[in-house]
């Protein structure tokens, strides 16, 4: 693996590097590149680039469709930094439980006053709150992130309830089974006094959270938000602080509209801004990189299918990115054998208008002959 780096990465992450895998200062050098935060919508990549690795889980940063169709492939982090978001969740519900924000500013208005100590204990009345002990919370996506605030949430003594349509098995299993599974949203969120969303940001979820989903709660619930905005209907959730229905709203996106809203707490995003989600995150983009530059394998891609046929099996492995068309692997299968080549083992998947396959082979395989076939975007021969 040869990667070049667009952003900062963690040097724990490129301690993991072992020769000949290295960090290149030119790109035109690169089979790969490490990203953060940078905007990559308008780099059209060498041919020489096989894939691109976020270190973090959003991609709105990266051009999905136009890599595929050069059969780069994209890879984000899943879970790495879900511990750290899970965290900020927990504070974010104690913040709205108990005014320690209010208390905090009460003394840092106050620093000046010989009597502070006596005040604050007449002052600290007006910053009382309610414990989280024993309350009702809705958590509404059951992935990585949502799964560990759920089961946190019980070790708090919560009565957990969740929602996700499309809960995998994985994570059913790792699912706490003191919470209670709802199949319907308004079911879901129900006389509770916290609601929590961690789902993606699609056009079915854009503003899920609306006066419906609101309103079904107790009054005075708390909303919390650490996963996207565009999740907020933004209009039912100022009319529901302004008359009480949502006690506090709590959210990691600041934007011109929501910082003006009351009883609102907003943070600058700082979900997976600890120095161990960093980490955590580089690591595994790495090493997605790797394996894929190594050894063929895509795991935690968002352009194409995940796929992985264990070790190599044969004297080589083709990999072909190719469109996702019927006929096609017969059509590869086909020009291999024809070239000598026996197939020891083949897996192929696809993903929406893309697909993935792995050829073990013993013998030859003429890559140049494949990669004039119908629907082949890109071969590779390891």
């Amino acid at each position: 693996m040869k990667a070049y780096c667009l952003n900062n990465i963690s040097k724990v992450a490129l301690a993991t590097l072992t020769s000949p895998d290295k960090i290149v200062e030119d790109i035109k050098d690169a089979d790969s590149i490490l990203v953060r935060s940078a905007d990559m919508h308008e780099m059209d990549l060498d041919a020489n680039i096989l894939a691109v690795a976020r270190a973090g889980a959003g991609v709105n940063n990266i051009p999905l469709d136009k890599y595929a169709e050069k059969g780069v492939v994209v890879f984000n982090t899943p879970g790495a930094n879900a511990n750290a978001v899970k965290e900020l969740v927990l504070a974010g519900m104690l913040l709205a439980s108990r005014d320690i924000i209010g208390g905090n500013q009460w003394i840092k208005a106050n620093v000046d006053n010989a009597n502070i100590g006596k005040d604050a204990e007449k002052a600290k009345k007006a910053y009382a709150g309610n414990e989280i002990y024993g309350k009702k919370i809705a958590v509404l996506g059951l992935g990585a992130i949502g799964i560990l605030v759920a089961n946190a949430c019980v070790d708090l003594g919560l009565k957990v309830v969740g929602y996700d349509p499309f809960l995998s098995i994985d994570n059913a299993l790792k699912l706490n089974k003191k919470v209670v599974y709802e199949k319907n949203l308004n079911d879901a969120v129900r006389d509770v006094d916290f609601i929590t969303i961690h789902v993606p940001a699609l056009d079915s979820t854009k503003g899920m959270l609306n006066k419906d989903v609101l309103y079904a709660a107790s009054k005075g619930v708390v909303v919390l938000d650490f996963a996207r905005d565009t999740l907020v209907n933004e209009k039912d959730l100022e009319e529901a602080l302004n008359n009480g229905q949502v006690k506090k709203f709590v959210t990691d996106f600041a934007n011109a509209n929501v910082v003006k809203f009351p009883n609102t707490i907003v943070l600058p995003h700082l979900g997976a801004s600890t120095d161990e989600a960093e980490d955590n995150c580089a690591v595994m983009a790495v090493n997605e990189l790797k394996d894929y530059i190594e050894n063929g394998t895509i795991l935690h891609s968002v352009n194409y299918p995940d796929v992985n046929a264990g070790a190599k099996s044969g004297q080589i492995r083709v990999c072909v990115n190719h469109r996702n068309a019927p006929g096609i692997i017969a059509n590869y299968s086909s020009a291999i054998s024809a070239n000598g080549g026996n197939i020891v083992n083949l897996v192929s998947k696809s993903k929406g208008d893309y697909a993935y396959s792995v050829f073990d082979v013993d013998g030859k395989a003429d890559a140049a002959k494949i990669s004039k076939l119908e629907g082949v975007i890109r071969v590779r021969v390891i």
